[in-house]
């Protein structure tokens, strides 16, 4: 096999950097049929890392394209209860889940926008529970990506699909700082560099933070009272820390809800639901969206849209330095879990309940009375650029640079 021993060695980072599998813990691994020989090394390090069971769930977008042309809109919105139970289970039990991306960014381009979106609504309705226990920090989450030819080949066209393949590997491998020294240890020092800069920003408790850039952006996003900026690992209930998102770059918090107004303009395409939309800006007045646009995809945007009440308003601001690793490799990967972390980004629907003080013991409507975002939906899309300038604006009026042409000035 390939890249056998780095891919060894991003199995045994993935379950015991990002997922930290326990001593008696249940798995979950959730991965696309294409990379079932990386998702069985993943499953093989966290039984050795002490996992009391592993379940190992593949699944086929092409078999899921068939499903969505033939099925009715109906019948693809009656999630079963043994469904909804299976993915809960084990989150009650506290186990890990490990999703391992990748996909045809347009795999499901075609399909009707009604019976997608009817299984939207359902399937978030059918996981509300499971929601409720990741905000309660229950359940630890990881999630990384393995490439498929479809993507390779819309990432570094005209070479051959192995060719692309490989390369996208590479990528893949690098940006999860493998090669070249201990992974593990990397990603521990990069932890803390995320770490101190979240505590920089905490350190002045924004009122709000004003974007511009010449792509049109100017764009003034409140935050929440007593919100906390956040970054790298995460903890559970039980102070167990993982790592959520392999790679990662970003320092993120809750912007409210209520607090959003102005124009903001997409710097990258965003693949959503295996549709890809491209040249897309977001109008927003009093936090909702009141105008949109787009060159291509716009049936798409308009069907996240409509999901529900949130999909409307954000549930997360998250700032990465044009100048990072994942940037610096100049490639679009045409995958939100790579282009978030190359671009400063916002996600509209639910917002993460530990970016607010106390945020994991409030109800939902004691949350929603604070600023919080609640949507069955969160879809980040990028807008930072090489001449982005942040502007963090005090409770007293005063004006803070947070970013100058891009990067973080401190």
């Amino acid at each position: 096999m390939k890249f056998e021993k780095q891919l060894r060695e991003y199995a045994r980072l993935t379950a015991l950097v990002g997922a930290n599998v326990q001593k008696d813990q249940y798995v979950t691994i959730n991965a696309p049929v294409y990379a079932a020989e990386f998702a069985r090394m993943v499953e093989e390090e966290c039984f050795r890392a002490g996992a009391k069971d592993v379940l190992l769930h593949f699944s086929d977008q092409k078999s899921s394209k068939l499903r969505f042309t033939y099925a009715t809109a109906e019948t693809l919105s009656d999630i079963p209860d043994w469904l909804k139970e299976q993915r809960t289970f084990y989150a009650r039990k506290g186990g890990a889940y490990i999703n391992i991306g990748g996909g045809d960014p347009e795999g499901l381009k075609g399909v009707d926008g009604g019976k997608l979106l009817a299984f939207s609504r359902a399937m978030n309705k059918a996981s509300e529970e499971f929601y409720e226990l990741m905000d309660k920090q229950i359940v630890p989450w990881c999630i990384v990506a393995y490439p498929s030819v479809e993507w390779a080949r819309k990432v570094f066209p005209g070479v051959s699909d192995a060719k692309a393949v490989d390369m996208l590997m590479n990528a893949i491998l690098k940006s999860v700082r493998i090669g070249r020294g201990d992974a593990a240890k990397k990603w521990r020092s990069h932890d803390r560099i995320l770490k101190r800069r979240a505590k920089i920003l905490n350190s002045y408790n924004f009122k709000e933070l004003h974007f511009k850039n010449s792509l049109g952006t100017d764009l003034r996003v409140g935050l929440v009272k007593d919100h906390i900026w956040q970054g790298g690992s995460d903890k559970t209930n039980k102070k167990i820390k993982f790592m959520p998102n392999m790679p990662t770059e970003e320092i993120f918090t809750m912007p409210d809800m209520n607090r959003v107004d102005g124009t903001v303009y997409a710097s990258m395409p965003l693949s959503y639901m295996g549709e890809l939309v491209e040249n897309f800006s977001f109008t927003f007045k009093d936090g909702e969206v009141v105008d949109f646009s787009a060159e291509k995809g716009r049936e798409a945007i308009a069907r996240l849209l409509e999901t529900d009440e949130g999909s409307k308003r954000l549930g997360e601001v998250a700032l990465i330095p044009y100048d990072s690793p994942i940037s610096n490799m100049k490639i679009l990967f045409y995958n939100t879990l790579f282009d978030e972390n190359a671009s400063c980004h916002l996600a509209l629907g639910s917002s993460y309940n530990n970016t607010i003080k106390g945020g994991e013991k409030m109800s939902k409507e004691e949350l929603k009375a604070r600023g919080s975002n609640d949507s069955g939906e969160h879809v980040d899309f990028m807008f930072g650029t090489a001449d982005m300038s942040v502007t963090g604006v005090t409770y007293d009026g005063g004006e803070i640079t947070v970013f100058k042409d891009g990067n973080f000035v401190f």
